[in-house]
């Protein structure tokens, strides 16, 4: 088996867990076969003192089709 990485970012306006599923939801749409995923960094946007944007970045692993 070979796998391959591809790295992304989720959004949302909810929280972190949310922006994962975001970012999981639409890989899947184009990429087949997604076995893992890993954060490796989250962010957030601030205005007038309140968090109004959660950012993931995710590092996605899926098997390449023989």
């Amino acid at each position: 088996m070979v796998q391959k990485i591809i790295d992304i970012v989720g959004i949302s306006d909810k929280n972190f867990a949310k922006a994962a599923d975001n970012a999981i939801e639409v890989a899947s749409k184009t990429v087949r076969e997604i076995r893992w995923g890993r954060v490796s960094e989250i962010e957030c946007k601030i205005n007038d003192d309140k968090i109004v944007e959660y950012r993931v970045s995710m590092r996605l692993y899926f098997d390449v089709e023989s």
